[in-house]
């Protein structure tokens, strides 16, 4: 079984698949016209504007249940290993995946927009309704839930809970089943309140662990500040061949720099287009740039405050190849939350461990409620009536999936997670290229009402987009009230 599993992440997450997305992402920026770029200020103004309803979340909620699932435990230990891996030039190439990460994350988010659905009073999209009703494939979309459903619930949470559980132990000695249990009590109160309770806690949880991790690399850089053009340029030329130390990583450092980069922002990957169609807006545009900026903030603010507390004090291991060491300043610490906490251990002594356990706490419980949501919004696609019995079973199955992750998780876990993910990715890359065409139309669409001054809204008949039956309702219900 693991050797099959093995074989089939082989394939899932080979290096051609990870060029494929990355060119995926290059397309979609040159027919939007680099939309990252030219709306960008749009993309943080709308970040704050817009409220909450009875069936969806503010603007800000959706960003921050969406950071959720995408400031995790890859923002310690994924850059770490692509230092490690891939050399300082890893780091740039991550800046480069996130950059043209932000047009697919616009595209698949829009998308989740376009096609939403009003389910139980509550808002409800991603992937599966936007296989359904814009490619009209009903298998195809019961396909993609089923695994997002399997990977977010049973195979994923285990692995982020045991990381929590890990670091706890090594800074605290604290044993993991209590804090699988402290895990479990807290993450219940919140999944049992549903996506308000799950909005509220995102939007206060968020943006307080990614600041204080980005402070405390303010700080790091600020006592190391006579090296910052040094490290700027040790990561551009080892990007290029250009440093010495690096030569012959260009193909490890593009390589370890877009894997970790998709893994991190999760651009393409089908996620955060789920509390994307949970946003109140009056235009699909307005969500799908938003989370477009959430690509930003996990990638150039969170992964980069990691990548600079590792090269400004030098603390990490890089290892060419044929596995001999170009930079073994760590000598037997293995790639991960270690380089971290010995990075700030070097300017703060004795507070690393606790600060990386404490972040890992806060980022990886972030995510394991992220996985909740998403599992919550594909069950209730699969089961659209009478609902309430397999809800209930969920929130247990998570739960138990989480506390047993705390105190053991086997490798076979591992790889069934990845497995699980990357189907979820394949299959939401094959629909978002099929489905590009209605989110350009929307985008020039919003970019047309603004340029008339006036604040847009969404008339998907009058732009030939068919099945966007709830945009339809709500545009007829506007026209009324306008009348």
């Amino acid at each position: 079984m693991e050797s099959f599993v093995s074989s089939l992440n082989g394939i899932l997450w080979s290096t051609p698949v990870i060029y494929i997305v990355l060119g995926v992402g290059l397309i979609f920026s040159i027919l939007s016209r680099f939309l990252q770029i030219r709306h960008i200020k749009e993309m943080i103004t709308l970040m704050f504007k817009g409220k909450s309803s009875e069936a969806g979340v503010s603007s800000f909620q959706a960003l921050s249940i969406a950071l959720s699932g995408r400031v995790g435990t890859g923002n310690i230990a994924g850059v770490a290993t692509a230092i490690a891996f891939g050399g300082p030039g890893a780091v740039f190439w991550m800046w480069f995946m996130a950059f043209i990460g932000a047009s697919t994350a616009f595209i698949e988010s829009t998308l989740a927009q376009i096609y939403k659905v009003k389910h139980e009073g509550q808002y409800r999209g991603g992937p599966a309704y936007y296989i359904e009703k814009g490619i009209g494939s009903k298998w195809f979309a019961i396909l993609f839930a089923f695994a997002a459903l399997i990977a977010m619930a049973i195979l994923m949470p285990g692995v982020q809970s045991n990381s929590i559980a890990t670091g706890i132990e090594n800074a605290f000695g604290t044993p993991k089943y209590l804090t699988g249990i402290v895990i479990i009590l807290l993450l219940g109160f919140i999944i049992f309140g549903g996506i308000k309770r799950i909005a509220n806690a995102a939007s206060l949880i968020v943006p307080f662990m990614a600041l204080g991790y980005i402070l405390l690399s303010i700080v790091i850089v600020a006592m190391n500040i006579s090296e910052l053009p040094a490290v700027i340029s040790l990561i551009f030329k080892s990007a290029f061949n250009l440093e010495a130390a690096f030569s012959g990583m260009m193909g490890m450092a593009i390589a370890w720099g877009v894997k970790r980069g998709i893994y991190s922002n999760e651009a393409g990957q089908g996620t955060g287009p789920h509390p994307a169609a949970a946003a109140e807006v009056s235009h699909p545009v307005k969500q799908g740039l938003v989370q477009a900026f959430s690509v930003y903030i996990d990638t150039l603010f969170v992964c980069s405050a990691t990548a600079f507390m590792i090269l400004f004090t030098g603390m990490y291991n890089t290892q060419a190849p044929d596995g001999t060491f170009l930079m073994n300043n760590l000598k037997g610490v293995e790639a991960g939350p270690g380089f971290t906490q010995a990075a700030i251990d070097q300017v703060l002594p004795g507070f690393g461990a606790g600060f990386v356990a404490i972040a890992l706490f806060f980022f990886a419980f972030t995510t394991i409620m992220a996985y909740y949501y998403i599992a919550e919004t594909n069950l209730s696609y699969l089961v659209r009536k009478n609902n309430n019995i397999p809800m209930m079973l969920l929130k247990l199955v998570l739960l138990a999936s989480t506390f047993y992750g705390a105190i053991k998780t086997a490798n076979l876990a591992w790889a069934l997670g990845d497995a699980g993910l990357g189907i979820m990715v394949w299959l939401n890359m094959i629909a978002i290229i099929i489905l590009a065409k209605p989110a350009l139309v929307a985008l020039k669409d919003y970019e047309e009402q603004k340029m008339q001054g006036i604040d847009p809204v969404f008339d998907p008949k009058a732009l030939g987009i068919k099945n966007a039956d709830f945009w339809e309702k709500e545009y007829v219900k506007d026209e009324e009230n306008a009348s």
